[in-house]
Parts: structure tokens; sequence; C-alpha cells
């Protein structure tokens, strides 16, 4: 036989990354009709963002630093993620608590459509209950197998695709920056919750900073911490 009939067919890096995309949303979605309302649904979501890659990883002969889940540039991460932090932060709690006095002038069913919660906001400093468990569940089960599958994987593997782009505040961000957060969005509707697309705005920061430092440490810091601070928010402006 010829060289290319024995050949072993590899897919190109777009193929790898939408089959491997495509694979893990329907797995969440199954999960979601059959467990709804358990921790099933997120313990299939966090074990194929850390599984599934390794699959085409391997033949690779590639790792998880390959793909920005190290800890070689831990300070650079620390110190943008606290930056971020610091401006990001403030600016969305005066956009949130705008939100909160436009959303009840909206029409109920679009309303609904738009935010997880209802009823009149006040504001009064409050923290979620089972804090501690909520930072440990935000940052290792959610943030960094999310940050790892999206910004680690994904986007660098699109990126060998597709290297081109402009640069933007220090990096070069193209088409595989774009599509990473457009999946990352649409990834979240494995839910049926129409809001979750508004999750495509943070996900251009989280590019950005896999971007600028190279790793996912960063990004997956500030992940999980602007989860966290919106469920700050929400439980201070509307309660339980």
């Amino acid at each position: 036989m010829s060289a290319s009939v024995t050949a072993a067919w590899r897919p190109t890096a777009v193929q790898e990354v939408l089959g491997l995309w495509g694979l893990g949303f329907l797995g969440i979605i199954v999960s979601f009709l059959l467990f709804g309302g358990t921790g099933v649904p997120k313990l299939v979501a966090t074990v194929g963002f850390l599984y599934l890659p390794l699959i085409p990883m391997r033949w690779r002969g590639e790792d998880y630093r390959d793909y920005g889940l190290s800890t070689r540039t831990w300070r650079q991460d620390v110190r943008l993620f606290l930056g971020m932090s610091l401006v990001v932060f403030p600016l969305f709690f005066g956009l949130f608590a705008l939100w909160t006095e436009v959303l009840p002038l909206l029409p109920t069913e679009l309303a609904r459509l738009l935010a997880p919660f209802r009823g009149p906001a006040h504001f009064t400093p409050r923290l979620p209950p089972r804090f501690g468990e909520w930072v440990v569940d935000q940052l290792f089960v959610v943030a960094l197998p999310e940050e790892f599958f999206y910004r680690g994987y994904m986007q660098a593997r699109l990126r060998d695709a597709w290297p081109q782009g402009r640069r933007v505040f220090g990096v070069r961000l193209g088409p595989a920056f774009w599509l990473t957060a457009l999946l990352f969005a649409l990834g979240h509707l494995a839910i049926f919750q129409v809001w979750r697309l508004s999750v495509f705005f943070p996900a251009l920061l989280f590019g950005w900073m896999r971007e600028r430092t190279g790793s996912v440490v960063g990004a997956a810091l500030f992940h999980a911490a602007a989860n966290l601070f919106v469920r700050c928010l929400e439980v201070s402006f509307f309660g339980g």
C-alpha cells in the first residue's frame, strides 16, 4: 500500500477543536437533561474540559504545560490578575447597579431572558452562604478547567490554524481569539439560559490575559474572582 493509504488520518487544528468542543457540549447537555439539579453536569464539564484535549495532545507528545497550564510565569500572572481586578471590578459594580435599575422597566419575559434574578434591588453588602466552598469550587472546579480547555488548549490550537491578527495592548489577537470567546459563550447555552451568552465579554479579557503571559493561571484567577464577585453582587442586591 502507498504511504498515503497507510498513514493514520489526523484532523486539522480547526477540526480537532470543533470536534472536541462539540463532544463536550453534547456531554453537558445530555447530563443536564438526565441529571439536572444535581452536581453531575458540572462534574461532566470539569472532567471533559481537563481530559478531552489529552487525546490529541498525546498524538503530538504534548502535555498540559504546552497549553498554558504552568506556574512558570506566576508572578506576572498574579500582577496581571490584581491589576485587572482593580480596574474591572469597580466599573462592573457601577454597571451592575445601573442594570438593577433598568431591569424592572423591561417586559417580564424579556427580563427573564436577560437576567437570573428577580424582585426589587437594594444594596446591602453580603457574602453567599458557604462562601469558602464557593471559592474552592470556582477556582478548581470551574475556572481552571474552563481556562485550560478554552484559553489554554482551544485558543492555542486555533492560533496554529490562524496565526494572523492585530496587536491590541501588547498582544496579537486574531480569529482564534474571537472564535474561542464565541464558542465559550455558546457552550454556556448547554443549560438553556440565554443570559449566559453575556460571558462572551469577560471571555475577551480572559483570552487577552492568556496571550499576555502565555499561561492560563492569571486568567483562571480572574475568572474565579469574577464569578465570585458577580455572586456577591447578586446576594447583596437581591438577597439569598
